[in-house]
């Protein structure tokens, strides 16, 4: 960002402004993998993971940023799995090579995982990541340092995914006519082999090292929703570059409705701005529609994680992927260029979303927005408000926003303009009625309070109670020591010892001389 955006910044969104120099002025990395502290679990003393990191940073820095900061050596285990989907994806996303040569390489890719030396140099010269796959070596040896469940975790995915993209690859090579995907359930089975299985990879992976309870493995159709939600929604955004280079994932099913005959004509009619315009802004909008399904599931997935390093890895792609869906909606520059959400928003989002709580409340907010941009003469109008409505009220189950919670009181609190405040009220005031009616209205002053107490007011006992109790035991038994010393003192002088307490010199009297006298 140069110095002159910064400017216009801080002019336009000062509040992203502030986000963005507090995150370069204080924030620092959880933890640097080139540490010799972290090398047990990181690997970097390894001229072959240290490799694989600096591909891990070359192909994607943002997303090598957040990996790096996940605990222990989960951190390698998902840098690992990432290079191999990446290795995997790039040989699908080759066009210059053939269908005869990717094909059996795309089919076999899992088991290449383990055949120790093997690299591939047959991609185009232009391909991005090409030198990851010439020098794939690199990440077979560590694939052979992992624990043995990580790396039949990563082996199965791999298998699954290059069976889906080697069908959809070789559909697109042998179709007499252009390869569009025809239908959303299509469209579906696409994202979820590119990345759904993503989701399901990761959740495995989390269980399998134990930074997340076991059963996080088995919720197959929230880790597929988190996935898809990231995957279209950079399917929407990046529809011009894909259109350009002739890579189509719009599903048919969406813009055909709409009268178009070919994507190319949505970027037309914008480009031209005619007639059919507004109708390619209805294919946004029902494109938008359809990557917000996956919203409540992603949500619900988001709570079942306890590990923070995990959570915010999880939570900042999907609250980014809401946020890019926002500036996206009713956009036509979506049919011109790529759309991005700002640096200085990403960044105050990537601060934000630490708890549950709080990303929830973005996706509300984003929610909103997106209902905000809706036009009612959208034929998408009425289900994008179902679907914002939806996040809106797990949200509001989740965490309502008209109750606040006082920490120094320890007491809930009711926004009273909120009319459910008045039904909390209501409910309580009922109560005591109630209460009145079974004692026939004799009750003193203040007992009613008793019997009927506020449940949203904290009832435990307060921590100086505590401390007052304890304090008040050892001072009587710190007394009743010094009562027992002054009486033996008293009766015995300076005769007594504490060898003397407990034994049957006290009962008999005191010993002098070495002759026992009697009392």
């Amino acid at each position: 960002m140069g110095k002159l955006q910064q400017l216009q910044l801080l002019f336009t969104h000062p509040t992203e402004f502030v986000a963005l120099a507090q995150y370069w002025l204080y924030h620092e990395p959880k933890r640097d993998i080139t540490s010799p502290q972290e090398f047990k679990t990181s690997g970097y003393d390894r001229e072959s993971m240290k490799r694989c990191w600096f591909f891990l940073e070359k192909t994607s820095r943002s997303f090598a940023a957040v990996i790096k900061e996940l605990d222990g050596d989960l951190a390698r285990v998902i840098c690992l799995f990432y290079l191999v989907l990446r290795g995997l994806d790039t040989i699908e996303d080759d066009m210059t090579l053939s269908d005869e040569i990717k094909q059996p390489i795309l089919r076999t890719f899992h088991q290449k995982l383990s055949l120790e030396g093997w690299t591939f140099d047959g991609c185009g010269p232009y391909e991005k990541d090409r030198q990851l796959l010439v020098e794939f070596d690199n990440v077979i040896t560590e694939m052979g340092h992992l624990d043995p469940l990580c790396r039949e975790v990563i082996t199965d995915i791999t298998h699954k995914m290059e069976t889906g993209m080697a069908d959809f690859a070789h559909r697109a090579a042998t179709s007499k006519t252009i390869p569009y995907l025809s239908t959303i359930t299509e469209y579906d089975l696409y994202c979820h082999y590119v990345a759904g299985l993503v989701g399901e990879g990761l959740s495995r992976l989390f269980a399998a090292t134990e930074k997340e309870r076991p059963w996080i493995a088995d919720q197959l159709v929230l880790s597929n929703s988190m996935g898809l939600l990231l995957q279209k929604t950079n399917i929407l955004r990046d529809f011009r570059e894909d259109v350009d280079e002739r890579r189509y994932f719009w599903p048919q099913e969406i813009w055909g409705s709409y009268g178009f005959k070919r994507p190319e004509d949505l970027c037309l009619a914008v480009e031209k701005q005619t007639v059919d315009e507004q109708k390619a802004m209805w294919a946004l909008s029902h494109m938008t529609l359809n990557a917000l399904s996956h919203c409540v599931d992603a949500l619900d997935y988001l709570v079942l994680l306890k590990n923070q390093s995990v959570f915010n890895f999880c939570a900042i792609p999907a609250v980014m992927a809401i946020a890019t869906l926002e500036v996206c909606f009713m956009n036509r520059d979506i049919f011109l260029k790529n759309v991005k959400i700002r640096k200085g928003e990403a960044v105050k989002l990537i601060m934000q979303s630490t708890n549950p709580m709080t990303v929830a409340y973005r996706f509300r907010d984003y929610a909103r927005a997106i209902h905000r941009k809706a036009s009612p003469s959208d034929p998408n109008f009425l289900a994008l408000a179902v679907m914002c409505g939806k996040i809106e009220a797990w949200v509001e189950h989740h965490y309502p926003t008209f109750v606040t919670f006082t920490k120094e009181s320890k007491t809930i609190e009711y926004n009273t303009e909120d009319p459910r405040s008045l039904i909390i009220k209501r409910d309580h005031e009922l109560e005591k009625e109630k209460v009145r009616r079974e004692r026939g209205g004799n009750l003193q002053k203040g007992e009613l309070e008793r019997l009927v107490p506020d449940r949203h007011v904290d009832q435990s006992i307060p921590w100086q109670l505590y401390v007052f109790v304890l304090g008040a035991f050892a001072f009587l038994l710190v007394f009743t020591g010094m009562v027992v010393l002054v009486s033996l003192w008293y009766f015995y002088g300076d005769d007594w010892t504490w060898k003397d307490l407990g034994t049957q010199s006290i009962g008999l009297g005191i010993q002098r001389d070495g002759n026992v006298v009697r009392q």
